[in-house]
């Protein structure tokens, strides 16, 4: 254990001797003296009165920086740690427009985030600081009729989110003629969120902003919020498509912090195929968050769903309830769904000290104002390393020391990374990962924009290469109509309804209640054979429904309240295409290669497991279409000849493994999540006849994930091989090669032989 330094509340955690077996790292952060910088000279003097009045003398030397270069009119990124001050890194230019004395240099603003939340924040926090030339106003779906006419005629700085961009605001551009003409700067908030599908999609709404604003004669400044990033710049750029300087040397103040990572012990238990039982995650965190508030150390507890949130809160106040009673009621869940009116009161709770405890889904890590805490727990790996400093960022409170405890989940990656603590603290955040070219983003959004104004020749440099290879193939099919003046929308219907930019295509499915009708959700097209077929539970605001009828016709799953004792869990089947190769790398024996492929996958059964110790109920069968996804994929081969002289082993279980464990750690590589990749191995595939494994993108057309992997092959090949080595079972269990998505009910794997295949592929890779 790797320990530095010590942290009161660490030693109270681990006052149970039986728990330092816990603890597999200690990481000390030191504290940080901050660089102020002085006003720049063009900052409107209410604006630093009434920042000077809440205690802020002067900037720090990263968001005076990034201020000058939106002043200047050069698009920026500012990529600095949770709590530095990026929101006024943007606010300083934005209210200088505002502010102008020339009548024609007075500009307006239109800010993005990626949650109403988030928005609704900002807007209380700009309307506090009393400003009486700038009209700000939210524009979201629960923005009033009323209002929403109100902010096109008068607001000079307008809060949405992408969804209204997309939907409302282009759409209606002559509406707004008169904002986008005077538009000055767009702000795009927590823009390391916007990745994978989600993030082309709205690359392609910003470049149909763009084309808008030039249509009304007016070109703004991209001013850019991020949780520090790998490359920030690139991503910013291919997000906007304009050059985008970066920001990213954070001047501002902070106290030490230890980092604890946390690996939850075996139990006497056996799972699937006799596997040890690893105690849970949201046991673990339940635990700590109560003995921190015993020691009154105001703690955040991140849990990744909303039911672990529930259930993390529930269990803190049971063990609180044994030991100290009285502090029962001051610990709390918060998580979206809740009415803003109850995650408001939350907050303010939280600021006052009011509440000691409080386990959240991320909803409070998008940048809600809620920092200052003495110590964070992470339940699982949040998915990326940028969000886990985001995360553990929100503890340290004026300079004192701060704790942060990441508890491992039975999973591969958070296996890999308590017993690796250098891939966390020896490298940079991630890149952001994001593919505006994906031809099924891009489509629907040529659509939208051939609605606003008719697409000319002269907008396929701004939409990208592909667009040129789409459009005749559009005008075949009936999308688009082509003038001599142009392309055009001739339909009735929207061209925006095409774009369902936060699932993956189609039509999404809505959940709703049978006995009352009430709609309690929707889920994209593409998830819906999986989490809502006849039988799924489905989980909704900490209720339990079970689906009784998935109308794939009229897009509508009918679901009932119960309490089962089990989760499910979709079994399926797939086959795997080799399209087109369109990169190959020889490494010895083996090859490595990216590409198209077309995956055909059929649900054909689920599985219920019993929620407290996963032990198998029963398996059920189901009748659902199969579904074709032409995507991109990394796969990787071993040759005949190779395979022979390793001997006898189970090449089929070794293969299955393998991919198992590599769709796990893919994640530390490319900013997705394990949900957002699958993966297909055998032993002799048709297309290649070869032992192969691919790991592709879930995602029509492609995400970026498989080609991030083909490009950090050696690299995450290699963390996958030690993952598998590190975890201490003999045959296999859920931190190492079993998966929790297996259609093939985890059958069947070899680790000794997986480990074989992976050290003979990597030996001759390069370094």
């Amino acid at each position: 254990m790797g320990a530095q330094r010590s942290f009161p509340p660490l030693d109270r955690l681990l006052a149970d001797p039986s728990r330092r077996g816990r603890i597999t790292h200690v990481h000390g952060v030191p504290a940080r003296q901050g660089r102020r910088a002085p006003w720049p000279d063009w900052a409107p003097e209410p604006l630093v009165q009434r920042l000077a009045a809440a205690g802020i003398e002067a900037p720090w030397e990263h968001q005076a920086a990034a201020a000058e270069h939106a002043r200047a009119g050069r698009s920026v990124i500012i990529a600095t740690g949770t709590a530095s001050g990026k929101s006024l890194a943007y606010l300083l230019p934005a209210v200088a427009t505002i502010y102008d004395e020339d009548p024609r240099e007075q500009g307006t603003v239109l800010y993005l985030s990626p949650t109403k939340a988030l928005a609704a924040d900002q807007l209380r926090a700009l309307r506090a600081l009393r400003l009486t030339r700038v009209r700000a106003a939210a524009y979201d779906g629960d923005t009033p009729r009323d209002e929403r006419t109100w902010a096109r005629q008068h607001a000079n700085y307008v809060l949405t989110n992408p969804d209204m961009l997309h939907r409302s605001l282009l759409p209606g551009h002559a509406r707004w003629g008169a904002f986008l003409r005077r538009l000055k700067y767009v702000v795009i908030d927590e823009a390391h969120g916007y990745r994978g599908v989600f993030g082309s999609h709205v690359a392609q709404i910003l470049r149909r902003l763009r084309r808008i604003c030039a249509r009304y004669r007016a070109a703004p400044t991209f001013v850019l919020a991020s949780a520090t990033t790998s490359e920030p710049a690139a991503a910013a750029s291919r997000l906007t498509g304009v050059d985008v300087v970066a920001v990213a040397d954070d001047a501002s103040p902070r106290g030490p912090a230890t980092f604890a990572l946390w690996e939850p012990p075996l139990t006497d238990l056996r799972g699937e195929h006799g596997a040890p039982v690893r105690r849970t995650a949201t046991a673990e965190a339940s635990d700590l968050l109560a003995d921190l508030v015993v020691e009154d150390v105001q703690t955040l507890a991140f849990v990744r769903s909303r039911r672990g949130a529930e259930s993390v809160a529930l269990g803190a106040k049971r063990a609180l309830a044994e030991v100290a009673p009285e502090l029962a009621d001051r610990v709390a869940a918060y998580r979206a769904g809740y009415l803003p009116g109850e995650r408001r009161a939350l907050e303010q709770a939280l600021r006052s000290r009011e509440l000691v405890g409080l386990a959240s889904t991320n909803a409070l890590e998008l940048g809600v104002d809620v920092s200052g805490l003495d110590a964070v727990v992470i339940c699982g790996w949040p998915g990326t390393r940028a969000s886990l400093w985001q995360q553990a960022g929100r503890a340290g409170r004026s300079g004192q020391d701060a704790l942060a405890v990441l508890v491992a989940r039975d999973d591969p990656l958070d296996t890999f990374l308590v017993h690796h603590p250098e891939a966390i603290f020896g490298n940079p955040v991630e890149a952001t990962v994001l593919d505006p070219d994906n031809p099924y983003v891009l489509e629907p959004h040529l659509c939208a924009a051939a609605s606003e104004l008719p697409l000319t020749e002269a907008d396929e440099e701004l939409f990208g290469p592909a667009t040129a290879a789409l459009l005749p193939d559009m005008v075949r099919r009936g999308l688009l109509r082509h003038r001599p003046t142009g392309w055009y929308w001739t339909r009735r219907d929207r061209a925006c309804d095409l774009a369902d930019i936060r699932g993956a295509g189609g039509a999404p499915v809505q959940v709703v209640e049978l006995g009352t009708g009430r709609l309690l959700g929707t889920v994209d097209e593409a998830s819906s054979h999986t989490h809502v077929h006849e039988g799924a539970v489905y989980l909704h605001q900490g209720e339990s429904f079970v689906v009784q009828t998935l109308d794939l016709d009229d897009s509508v799953a009918l679901v009932e309240a119960a309490e089962p004792d089990y989760s499910t869990t979709a079994r399926d089947v797939t086959d795997i295409h080799i399209v087109e190769t369109l990169r190959s790398a020889a490494w010895g024996e083996a090859t490595l290669n990216f590409g198209t492929v077309e995956v055909t996958n059929q649900v054909v059964a689920y599985q219920m497991r019993r929620l407290q110790t996963g032990e198998m109920l029963g398996e059920k069968p189901l009748e659902l279409p199969p579904r074709s996804l032409r995507t991109r994929a990394v796969w990787w081969t071993l040759s005949a000849d190779r395979l022979e002289e390793l001997g006898d082993m189970d090449l089929g279980g070794a293969a299955h493994a393998a991919e198992h464990a590599s769709i796990g750690l893919l994640p530390l590589f490319a900013t997705c999540d394990r949900w957002d990749i699958g993966g297909v191995s055998t032993a002799l595939h048709p297309d290649t006849g070869l032992l192969t494994v691919f790991v592709y993108d879930g995602h029509e057309g492609g995400a970026g994930f498989a080609e991030r992997g083909y490009a950090d092959a050696a690299a995450w090949l290699g963390a996958t091989r030690d993952a598998i080595a590190a975890c201490e079972c003999e045959a296999g269990c859920p931190s190492c090669i079993q998966s929790p998505k297996c259609g093939n009910g985890n059958e069947p794997l070899d680790k000794q032989g997986a480990l074989v295949l992976l050290g003979e592929l990597l030996s001759q890779a390069p370094r």
